[in-house]
């Protein structure tokens, strides 16, 4: 069985000491080398040619984040798994961003960790479970409240002109049934477009159907 070759990037002996205890437990995994530093590490890699690099973030004279860019720039077939006590979602996307496949808290039980390294080294992104479960909740939260604040940005007459488009009446028709010029209908249109970043009618019904705005059994 052809081993995965991993190299241990962090700055506290006692870190890389446990991480190599328990990766050579495994018999598909071994440890090649270890850097305390992120330009150690980038050299290191260099001469070592490693399949996974577990990577500190925080870590002196070149941090994991650069150290991971430079990396990859070097050799794009070397896989980064960024090991760190931030399950924050900044340092995930700027750690992915430079081209890590994975990201695992410190805090993790060694299964999860295990599976990570293997997981990167198969060529599979790799998020630590609390933290996409975090990721998810924060995304649905910022969708939901961007569409609310796109909503609420419409005036009560511009949802009644853009339920009157998406239900398929002409400018004419809705100008008479709400008393108003073609001309001022055609501005309530150009500001609904606008506001909501959408170039046709066939855009401003589907929106009018996702915010409920007409009735698709009418």
């Amino acid at each position: 069985m052809k081993k995965i070759r991993i190299l241990l990037a962090d700055d506290h002996a006692i870190v890389r000491a446990g991480l190599r205890l328990l990766l050579e437990s495994q018999p598909d995994l071994e440890v090649v080398g270890e850097a305390a530093d992120g330009r150690e590490t980038v050299q290191r890699v260099r001469e070592l040619h490693p399949d996974v690099v577990v990577m500190d973030i925080a870590m002196p004279d070149l941090n994991g984040l650069e150290a991971t860019r430079r990396i990859k720039q070097d050799d794009p077939q070397v896989q980064i798994l960024a090991l760190t006590m931030h399950e924050n979602e900044r340092y995930f996307f700027q750690m992915i961003h430079a081209g890590a496949s994975g990201y695992v808290v410190k805090g993790a039980p060694p299964s999860d960790f295990l599976q990570a390294v293997r997981s990167v080294h198969q060529g599979q992104a790799y998020l630590y479970p609390s933290l996409a479960k975090k990721l998810l909740e924060e995304y649905l939260s910022s969708r939901a409240r961007d569409d609310r604040e796109v909503s609420d940005d419409l005036t009560d007459r511009e949802r009644e002109v853009l339920r009157l488009i998406a239900e398929g009446k002409t400018g004419k028709e809705i100008a008479e049934l709400l008393t108003l010029s073609v001309h001022t209908v055609e501005r309530h249109r150009q500001n609904i477009m606008g506001k909501l970043q959408l170039h046709n009618r066939a855009e401003l019904t589907r929106y009018a159907i996702r915010k409920g705005l007409i009735d698709l059994e009418a």
